[in-house]
């Protein structure tokens, strides 16, 4: 029997980064367009920020939120706070000043780590306009190319206990107001090993970061290479040329994302027939939106590799996943195994216990589940009686094992991998004198995942919404614009059922799946 290793025994984040640093020192971990950090670097200058942010007087449990794009300093400054044991909230940076308001309300946010002004956006005078509205007045610092750094001897112990929750995410739900996920070391550990052993990731890999590692993909993913001692290359602000010629040039073997990415590459890939656009590539990879089983078809005929697509949530980053192994027919019609200890049970609508093939509920238990939300009155309906979560998604688990997606019971629309709640969209337009009633939904979309369509009932006596006044309703609401819909349809009447009056949303979505569309600008 082989011997457990150091790396296989940590049981908190700085514990796996001090365990690899010492495992593999000079393998690089971390690479940029113009520079590259290694293992034992990454340990090194990231407990020196450590000691900076205690200087700073960051203690273990102090409450940061932090807004910065996927690059280098970003990773540092995750794995400082990890050594010191603050509680973490990443905010992604397309977030603006309602989104981020609330949050930092909530988790009552004593720190706010910043860009500064970065693509073309002052971060520091959302901070400003922000705090004008906070009951709390959290210090705002500038955590980009000037990390503090003071001596680690100044640092009090480590954290040991990979169970504290120290992570919270926020995720849209059925409601307005996005519902914070705790996590903890422990969970998203769980999760990046699971992810790990499911792509048979090597120490000869080079993994990508084109995803904003904010995301609870971006630990998740750090995760995974601190298990596995391989290296990824980081994306700063995503473009698909930059992505493919850095890809390229620096050997990644794995890229992806989702089903939006995937299709990008495919596009490129069709640039040059014949040529692989990034030679060293053995598998695109991903989740967060639904995937086509004509993508895989088509990645696999152009580029000649496969579509290796997962299954994951805020709530439990990593619940399935394909590999590289499965047979054609799971990569196109399934999302993978469930990955290394988690437990899946189906559950149909009448609460029993759901035969092989079979749709209903898929629920959760595992090692990488969350620990429940900020407000625990949310737990409640999260959990079944046995302590299984709910995710609200229907599916089921195919002859080997493997989940196959049908539809979701919330109300939350997936689009470009980041939830979208049809309520809080619903609510804003509601307002408009135009509108007598509406129905948001999401269409099935080959670059988007999804799409967000607004479907409304004019009010009596007015003209139809028109699709410029919807966007820049939206706009005044301070709605950020990833979450305008890029679709409005006007109707007489929104279908409904004869009992409570309810909208009956498939059928919108029956109704419209197969409309012709073209985009409109809503910027």
């Amino acid at each position: 029997m082989a011997e457990v290793t150091s790396v296989e025994k940590a049981s908190t984040m700085w514990e796996l980064v001090e365990a690899r640093a010492a495992a593999t020192p000079d393998v690089v971990a971390l690479i940029e367009d113009d520079r590259e950090i290694t293992f034992k670097e990454l340990r090194d200058i990231s407990e020196r920020v450590a000691a900076g942010f205690h200087e700073f007087g960051m203690r273990h449990g102090s409450r940061v939120t932090w807004q910065l794009p996927t690059r280098i300093e970003t990773v540092i400054t995750s794995l400082a706070l990890a050594r010191i044991g603050a509680v973490q909230n990443p905010i992604i940076p397309i977030y603006r000043d309602r989104e981020v308001g609330f949050v930092l309300q909530q988790t009552n946010a004593e720190y706010f780590l910043i860009p500064g002004d970065w693509n073309s956006f002052d971060f520091n005078a959302m901070a400003g306009r922000i705090m004008d509205d906070l009951s709390i007045e959290p210090t705002v610092m500038i955590a980009y190319d000037q990390l503090p750094q003071a001596e680690p001897y100044t640092l009090p112990p480590a954290p040991t206990n990979g169970d504290e929750v120290r992570w919270i995410y926020y995720t849209s739900g059925t409601t307005s107001a996005p519902k914070g996920v705790r996590h903890t070391d422990g969970t998203l550990m769980a999760g990046g090993l699971g992810l790990a052993n499911a792509v048979s990731l090597t120490a000869d890999d080079i993994g990508s970061i084109a995803f904003p590692y904010a995301h609870i993909a971006g630990p998740d993913y750090l995760m995974m290479l601190l298990y596995r001692g391989c290296g990824a290359v980081l994306i700063e602000a995503f473009s698909l040329d930059v992505a493919v010629e850095l890809f390229a040039r620096k050997g990644a073997t794995m890229a992806g994302g989702g089903p939006a990415f995937y299709q990008m590459y495919l596009a490129k890939q069709r640039t040059q027939p014949g040529e692989k656009i990034i030679p060293s590539l053995r598998l695109l990879s991903g989740g967060g939106a639904p995937k086509p089983p004509e993508m895989y078809v088509e990645v696999m005929a152009e580029m000649g590799i496969p579509v290796c697509h997962g299954y994951g949530m805020t709530e439990c980053p990593m619940i399935s996943q394909s590999g590289p192994d499965d047979t054609e027919a799971q990569l196109m019609y399934t999302d993978g195994k469930p990955v290394t200890a988690c437990e899946i049970r189906i559950v149909t609508l009448e609460g029993a216990v759901a035969s092989q093939g079979q749709d209903g509920e898929v629920r959760l238990k595992g090692p990488m589940v969350f620990k429940g939300y900020t407000d625990p009155s949310l737990d409640v309906d999260a959990f079944d009686e046995e302590g299984w979560f709910r995710t609200g998604d229907v599916g089921h688990l195919d002859a080997d094992g493997h989940v196959v997606l049908t539809g979701r019971l919330k109300d939350v629309i997936i689009r470009k991998g980041e939830n979208i709640s049809a309520k809080e969209i619903e609510d804003l337009l509601y307002q408009h004198p135009k509108v007598g009633d509406v129905a948001v939904i999401g269409l099935p979309d080959k670059e988007r995942g999804e799409r967000v369509c607004a479907v409304v009932e004019r009010a009596a006596g007015t003209d139809d919404l028109e699709f410029g006044e919807m966007v820049s309703f939206l706009k005044g609401a301070d709605l950020m614009v990833q979450k305008i819909p890029e679709q409005l349809e006007v109707v007489d009447e929104l279908p409904r059922n004869q009992t409570l009056r309810k909208v009956l949303k498939q059928d919108l979505r029956d109704m419209y799946r197969d409309k012709p569309w073209s985009p409109a600008p809503r910027s």
